[in-house]
C-alpha cells in the first residue's frame, strides 16, 4: 500500500512529458552495491550542467521524477537517487511518523553524501558538465541540499525547499544545515513556507542570521519566505500545493541557478 500523499494523482498534479529527452530509471553504483535512481537530459546533447533532486521522505516516485524532467526542458542533466532505498521501501508506509522511524531516521548522512557523490560520478561518466554542478531538494531533501552544499566543494549553486533547518530526522543526523554557514561551498537559495508548522518561522530568521555571519558563499545564500504557503507547497500532487507560490520559487530556482552555474 502506498503512502497516502502519492496515492494517484491531484487534479493539480503536473506531468511533463518526454518529448526530446533521454530518460529513464537505471541502477547507480555506489560504495556497496547499487541503489535505484532516474535521470532526464536534453536528448543527444552533451556537456549539459548537472542537477541533483533530492527526493521528499517518501522515496523516488513519479513527482519526483517529474522534477528531473523539468529541469530537463531547461537544458540541465537531472538525477535522482533512491537515498532511503537502502533502509526499506517508503512505498510500503501509511504514516509519516512510522515511515521517520523506521527509514529515514535510520539514513546517516555519510551514507546520503557518497550516494550523491557517486551520481555526480556517474553523470560525468555520461558526458555531463559536472563543473556546472546544483543541487536541489524538498522536505527531507531541502535539508540534504544544505549538507550537500557543505560536503562537496564541486557544487556551485543549492536550492532548498522547506528542509529542516535547525534539527534532523533521528539521532544519526548530529550536523545540520544550521552548523554549515561557516564552511558552506556554495550559495544556498532557501524557499519556505510562512504556515510551515514544521519549520517555524523562528528557525528560519535563526538560520538567516547565522548566514549573515558566515563565509562568503553563506552571505551569497537568500531565503525566502512565502507567507501563505504551508510544507510542501510545490507538491503538485497534495493538497498543500500553493500554485502562485510554486511557480515563483521555481522561476527563482531557475534564476538562481542560471547565475551561479553560467
Amino acid at each position: 500500500m502506498s503512502f497516502s500523499p502519492i496515492t494517484g494523482a491531484a487534479p493539480t498534479t503536473i506531468h511533463t512529458d518526454a518529448t526530446g529527452l533521454a530518460h529513464g530509471e537505471f541502477q547507480l553504483p555506489t560504495f556497496d552495491g547499487t541503489i535505484t535512481a532516474y535521470y532526464a537530459a536534453p536528448e543527444g546533447q552533451m556537456n549539459r550542467p548537472v542537477v541533483l533532486v533530492i527526493q521528499e521522505i517518501f522515496g523516488l516516485h513519479e513527482h519526483v521524477r517529474d522534477v528531473c524532467r523539468r529541469f530537463a526542458k531547461e537544458g540541465y542533466f537531472a538525477v535522482a537517487v533512491n537515498l532511503l532505498e537502502r533502509q526499506g521501501d517508503c512505498s510500503q508506509y501509511t504514516d509519516v511518523p512510522t515511515l521517520i522511524k523506521e527509514i529515514v531516521s535510520k539514513a546517516p548522512d555519510d551514507q546520503v553524501m557518497a550516494d550523491l557523490d557517486a551520481s555526480v560520478a556517474w553523470a560525468k561518466a555520461q558526458g555531463a558538465d559536472t563543473a556546472r554542478l546544483a543541487v536541489t531538494g524538498f522536505c527531507w531533501g531541502g535539508r540534504i541540499t544544505w549538507m550537500y552544499a557543505d560536503h562537496n566543494p564541486q557544487v556551485r549553486a543549492g536550492a532548498a525547499w522547506y528542509g529542516k533547518l535547525l534539527v534532523g530526522h533521528g539521532p544519526l543526523q548530529t550536523r545540520n544545515p544550521i552548523d554549515v554557514p561557516r564552511t558552506l561551498k556554495a550559495p544556498v537559495l532557501g524557499l519556505y513556507g510562512g504556515l510551515d508548522a514544521s519549520i517555524p518561522l523562528e528557525g528560519v530568521t535563526q538560520m538567516q542570521e547565522a548566514l549573515a555571519q558566515g563565509n562568503a558563499n553563506a552571505r551569497a545564500s537568500e531565503i525566502v519566505v512565502y507567507p501563505e504557503s504551508n510544507h510542501a507547497f510545490y507538491s503538485d500532487y497534495r493538497a498543500s500545493y500553493n500554485e502562485a507560490d510554486a511557480k515563483d520559487a521555481w522561476r527563482r530556482a531557475l534564476n538562481w541557478f542560471a547565475k551561479h552555474l553560467g
